[in-house]
């Protein structure tokens, strides 16, 4: 089978969240991009709850674990969340 064309392949998601209600963002990590969103809007979610609702307002995939962890960790940091603004910002002028 071509490589192209494996749906068999794993994928790892690095995903950020727009928060309506404060206006922050929700940066997270997960194999299941779908069922994690479901979780978040349905509230089974300690850390952003209360947060609700939200908005998917940009996500990544991964071929690599690691690479999507350590792709979640840098949008964490200061530098990460500073890049992030910049490259949403129109997006975010939509919801501000």
């Amino acid at each position: 089978m071509n490589e192209t064309s494996d749906v068999s392949i794993n994928r790892f998601y690095v995903y950020i969240l727009f928060s309506f209600k404060d206006k922050g963002f929700y940066i997270g990590f997960t194999a299941n991009i779908k069922e994690r969103l479901l979780r978040h809007a349905s509230g089974r979610v300690t850390s952003t709850k209360f947060r609700r609702p939200f908005k998917l307002i940009h996500s990544e995939m991964f071929l690599n674990e690691a690479d999507a962890k350590a792709r979640e960790v840098f949008l964490k940091s200061g530098f990460g969340r500073k890049q992030l603004k910049q490259f949403l910002k129109r997006t975010l002028e939509t919801y501000s």
